[in-house]
Parts: structure tokens; C-alpha cells; sequence
């Protein structure tokens, strides 16, 4: 499309409070590296509900999760969804991990009608270990979750060529808008969101993401789509830093991102 897209970015670095009154068309959605809900050396499964609750999102995608794993034995992603109210999920496993399995995911309110849950693995290349893209396609939009490789550049490189073909591939031709987000272990000005840059335009803040207790650092992002950037407009943009049911610096060694999106 070539409409422009209109952003309008609050960036609020204080309370994260949960969005007004939703209309039908617009979407609030999260991005959040969990840390497998134990970076702090417990449990940390019901606190992010709860703040996740505080902000009354459609559908977060979540990195760093455990399904069945020495270290985390439940299936960590069905239990966060039941602690949601019931919430869909879907589980995107990157690498067998301690008997179990590691990976992504996306969870989604029962407001949203899923046309479609699916994932795909990505090369590993020299990376660290291999890594997945999970894909939900609801009626208005299409949300992938990500997370990129941590040690090689090359790596992340080869696995945004790959989330460009897939999506070009899957939804060359949809007027959608296709938000893609996750931890992406990269920095704003490095080889791999030059590359992004090239077909996705960055719509979260430009502020610290890692670590929530020291945050340093902006790796974790939203994106949108060009060809369907014309499609919606963001009316809210947070890297939320401060909850009322919980403290981010033991909930997860990251900071939860939302944005809110109306489709046009």
C-alpha cells in the first residue's frame, strides 16, 4: 500500500495502565520475553498474568518458554493461557531442551477468531541454536512472534530472510496488516534491523527493553509490514516498566512492550 503510515507513539516509560474502553477495531498486543517465568529463581507464571491482565491485551507473543523441560516440567504456555481465563495458545517449539522441548508462542483472548495457527522452524546457520516463527492469522490482522538467534549476526540475517519469504509466500497478496515482534537480540543500528528495515517498519518506542533491572538496551521490537503498513495506526506505544501486581526486575530479565493498533 501507499498510504502513509500515521503513528502516534506515547512513550510511556511509567504505569502501564490498562487501555480504555475497546472499539472494534482496535487491537492492544503484547510482546514479552518470559524468561521461561523463573530469571529470578522462582516462579514468576502468576505475576505475569496478572500484569498482563493490567493491560487487557488481544494477543501476546511470548519468547522463552519450556514445555515438559527438567528445569520447567509443565507445559508453561498451556498453563499461562489457563491463568489468561481460558485463553487460545499456540506453542512453537525451537529445540529439543533437558528432556522437553524450548521455544515461542502466542497466546490470544477468546475476542479473537483464529483463522489460522501455525509455526515454522528457522536455520540455525552458525547461530547459537535453532530458532522458530509462530504465525496466528485472525480476522483484521496477522501476528507473528519471533525470536532471533543471540550470538551470530549472520544467523539472524538468514532467519529474516526467511520470515520475509515465508510471509511474502503466505500473505504477499492480503490487504492485512502483519505485525511482527519478539525478542530480536539486536540492536537499532545494527545489520539485522537495517535489513528488517528494508520490507517492516519499526512501531514500538525507541527506549530500553533489557534488562528490566538495568535497562540498557533495545532488542525486543514491534514491527509492521510496508506493503500493509497503510492498514492501521497506532495509537499507543509502551515499553511498560511499572505494574500494580507485579515487579518487571523479577518477573523476567525483559521488559514487556505493547502497542495498540487500530485497523483502518
Amino acid at each position: 500500500m501507499k498510504q502513509t503510515l500515521t503513528i502516534l507513539l506515547i512513550f510511556a516509560l511509567t504505569m502501564c495502565s490498562a487501555p480504555s474502553k475497546k472499539n472494534a477495531d482496535t487491537y492492544t498486543l503484547v510482546t514479552y520475553n518470559v524468561g521461561v517465568f523463573s530469571k529470578s529463581g522462582t516462579n514468576t507464571t502468576d505475576m505475569v498474568a496478572a500484569m498482563m491482565k493490567e493491560l487487557d491485551p488481544d494477543a501476546i507473543s511470548l519468547n522463552e518458554l519450556d514445555s515438559c523441560t527438567l528445569r520447567n516440567p509443565s507445559f508453561q504456555i498451556k498453563e499461562f493461557a489457563q491463568k489468561m481465563g481460558g485463553w487460545y495458545y499456540l506453542f512453537a517449539p525451537a529445540i529439543k531442551h533437558q528432556g522437553g522441548k524450548y521455544g515461542i508462542g502466542i497466546v490470544n483472548s477468546p475476542r479473537l477468531k483464529i483463522l489460522r495457527h501455525h509455526y515454522i522452524n528457522l536455520d540455525k546457520a552458525d547461530g547459537g541454536e535453532q530458532r522458530a516463527l509462530a504465525v496466528a492469522e485472525f480476522p483484521d490482522f496477522v501476528f507473528c512472534s519471533t525470536h532471533l538467534d543471540h550470538r551470530s549476526a549472520n544467523a539472524q540475517l538468514l532467519q529474516v530472510a526467511q520470515i520475509d519469504s515465508l510471509v511474502a509466500a503466505d500473505y504477499g497478496s492480503s490487504d492485512k496488516p502483519i505485525i511482527l515482534c519478539g525478542d530480536l537480540n539486536c540492536l537499532p543500528d545494527s545489520g539485522t534491523i537495517q535489513e528488517l528495515q528494508k520490507n517492516w517498519t519499526i512501531i514500538s518506542p525507541d527506549a530500553f527493553t533489557f534488562s528490566a533491572k538495568k535497562p540498557s538496551k533495545r532488542i525486543d521490537y514491534f514491527l509492521v509490514r510496508k506493503s500493509t503498513a497503510g492498514h492501521i495506526e497506532v495509537k499507543d506505544a509502551r515499553v511498560c516498566k511499572t505494574f500494580e501486581s507485579g515487579d518487571v526486575a523479577v518477573a523476567s530479565d525483559h521488559l514487556p512492550v505493547m502497542v495498540k493498533i487500530k485497523i483502518k
